[in-house]
């Protein structure tokens, strides 16, 4: 059930600004989710995108597939470069009477963003920039080897927190970096997911309507790093949102909206089992994350029915 939309097929743009021949690998759900954005942006639009997946498969030198302005910018500043740019077109404005709406736009995965850029994203957010981050959120390090970030869910095994006798993997939660978006006071904060093209697509068009900052953080299903078969990306997305793993919803000047409300969540075991990174969970690794899911699933409940959390 998607709820939120406010397009139809026929009125989606059939140009890309992100052109095919790309390097992303087979089934990438966080190309797809780009895509989205991307057509929702339109043309006049310039993008900071810190290193990771994105830029690596859009960009080998010599060759480029953005079809709008684009700068690659380290892990830690793409938000400290977005910064750059918004002032300097209002210094165009101001100085020389530019009139051309530009929406300014960072991105980043989940390490550029919750770990290694957050410091600039943070900063930029308080300064109240104007402009629109976008997380994709494939829960590690995937371009450089599957490495654990601090989006890695918990129990998951990677390269860096690898499954063993010593180890059941990730043993951390996974950090919620829409809540630390909305502490800094800022009037647009959604969760989306790479399986519901037309949510992500009404999120990005309600953010470039804001004047200031705006964060929107995509869970973006990545086959190789999760080890899920390439065929399985949309419905691996959609059972991280009716398991209540990833609820999608909006914060709109401090107001929460749950955008997909489903009236009985389906068991984690449904989300777990079909991926090799959960593979050496058992019984009570499993009903450990059952609970916690239901408790900050019932958390956004309470919050987007104007009750305060517990």
């Amino acid at each position: 059930m998607e709820t939120l939309s406010i397009y139809a097929p026929k009125l989606i743009t059939n140009r890309e600004y992100i052109a095919s021949g790309h390097r992303a690998c087979s089934g990438c759900g966080e190309v797809l989710a780009m895509r989205y954005v991307c057509k929702a942006l339109g043309r006049n639009t310039i993008i900071s995108n810190a290193t990771g997946c994105m830029e690596i498969i859009s960009t080998p030198l010599p060759q480029t597939a953005w079809e709008v302005p684009w700068i690659h910018t380290l892990f830690e500043n793409a938000s400290a470069v977005a910064s750059g740019i918004e002032c300097g077109l209002k210094a165009l404005k101001r100085k020389h009477g530019y009139t051309k709406e530009v929406k300014v736009v960072a991105m980043g995965g989940d390490g550029a963003t919750a770990d290694i850029g957050l410091q600039s994203l943070s900063g930029a957010m308080e300064r109240g920039h104007d402009f629109i981050y976008v997380c994709y959120d494939n829960e590690a390090y995937m371009n450089t080897g599957i490495q654990r970030s601090s989006e890695t869910p918990f129990g998951a095994s990677t390269t860096t927190a690898p499954a063993g006798k010593a180890s059941m993997g990730q043993h951390t939660w996974k950090k919620n970096m829409a809540a630390i978006a909305a502490a800094h006071e800022i009037q647009y904060v959604a969760t989306s997911c790479s399986s519901y093209p037309f949510d992500i697509m009404t999120k990005v068009e309600k953010a470039i309507k804001i004047k200031g900052p705006s964060y929107i953080h995509i869970l973006s299903v990545c086959p190789t790093g999760w080890r899920c078969p390439s065929n399985s990306t949309i419905k691996m997305g959609r059972l991280a949102v009716e398991t209540g793993i990833f609820p999608m919803y909006e914060i709109e000047n401090g107001k929460y909206t749950l955008n997909i409300d489903l009236p009985k969540l389906r068991p984690v075991e449904d989300y777990l089992k079909l991926q090799g990174r959960f593979r050496h969970l058992d019984k009570d690794n499993t009903a450990e994350i059952q609970e916690k899911v239901l408790e900050e699933y019932n958390k956004v409940k309470r919050l987007a029915a104007g009750n305060k959390a517990k």
